[in-house]
């Protein structure tokens, strides 16, 4: 495995030592036996959801959180947030140990979950506000200037007085993020929180939580399956797959390791079958049913040949257009999930 390796000038704000997690779940035969069975002597299997995953963040990263469905992400953040039991390991977030709950522990961190309503539906955002400045005892002084705050940072104003239906869900996904702020936390756990959102809406969350950790120093640990929130957010990642740590590190390193690529795109004068077009590179084109060929094509070639490769494509076809960039980081990360890419070894 691929480590990131942390600073030493800085204490960790979030430690997590071969963490683990396995759910017990009972097995029943059919018909009256089994159940009289399982009602006197059960039985179980244990499924791992995390598998003995080791990371350290530091105070003010910004660290996206990648794995397929499944991979044991959310599990992962409700450990960290102590939401449940770890069933192995250590973990420590703000000096504290999460399953114990402690106040001063809650105070310093949020958990936001995509499109999972903590403010109440029929009342206006501030009226739900109120109730959580109460549960965390924040003055109301300093509850008007962090509304005041926040409301002008995610383009609220005149929102929050609104009955949150009546919202659209940009809007009440922003109030609901306002409203997991509001006590100031030191450690942000997003997980999804852009799901469901339009592009406008995306780009406005991100362009908030950007400015939310500039401003105040938050330390984001975030899981999205929109690539695009972690190419703008992360310059690290944490990769996950059937509960284990399988990457931790630069995502600039993931692409230049696991993507040794560039991507060449073709506008071709006319049609040319895909079995022609495999002699240059790896296509990524959906192939054509009727083997008549393709005009417009996406080929994976491998960089230390691609001034090699372009060159025979210019000779070999008639080309109208020619672009070379980076491949999508989407399909990326899906390869290294899918095992396309070697396994990740320790380097």
């Amino acid at each position: 495995m691929f480590s990131h390796v942390p600073s030493p000038q800085l204490e960790p704000i979030i430690t997590a030592r071969e963490l683990s997690k396995v759910y017990p779940v009972a097995l029943k035969d059919p018909g009256v036996l089994g159940t009289l069975r399982h009602f006197f002597r059960r039985t179980y299997r244990y499924i791992p959801a995390v598998q003995s995953i080791s990371f350290q963040i530091q105070p003010g990263e910004v660290v996206g959180f990648l794995g397929p469905n499944g991979a044991g992400k959310t599990t992962t953040l409700k450990m960290l947030t102590g939401l449940i039991h770890p069933s192995g390991g250590t973990v420590q977030v703000v000096g504290h140990t999460p399953y114990q709950r402690d106040p001063a522990f809650l105070q310093q961190i949020t958990l936001v979950m995509g499109q999972k309503q903590q403010l109440l539906w029929d009342l206006p955002a501030m009226d739900s506000l109120r109730i959580n400045a109460a549960v965390y005892e924040i003055p109301e002084k300093d509850v008007q200037e962090r509304v005041g705050e926040l409301t002008e940072l995610l383009n609220l104003e005149g929102k929050l007085t609104q009955p949150m239906r009546k919202l659209s869900l940009g809007e009440r996904m922003k109030a609901e993020l306002l409203a997991a702020l509001l006590h100031r936390p030191q450690v942000l756990f997003l997980d999804e929180p852009t799901l469901g959102l339009d592009v406008n809406a995306q780009a406005s969350m991100r362009q908030f939580l950007r400015d939310y950790n500039r401003r105040y120093g938050a330390t984001v640990l975030l899981t999205s399956h929109y690539m695009a929130d972690i190419t703008a957010l992360c310059e690290r990642v944490l990769v996950i797959d059937a509960g284990r740590l399988i990457y931790d590190g630069d995502l600039d390193e993931l692409l230049e390791q696991f993507a040794p690529y560039r991507e060449v795109k073709l506008e071709l004068a006319h049609p040319c079958p895909i079995p022609q077009l495999e002699f240059y590179g790896e296509v990524r084109t959906d192939r054509d049913p009727g083997g008549a060929g393709v005009c417009e094509v996406r080929l994976w070639v491998q960089r230390e040949q691609l001034t090699q490769t372009v060159a025979k494509l210019l000779a070999d076809l008639e080309v109208l257009d020619l672009t070379v960039t980076d491949p999508p980081i989407e399909e990326v990360i899906g390869r290294v999930f899918q095992g396309g890419i070697p396994t990740l070894t320790d380097s």
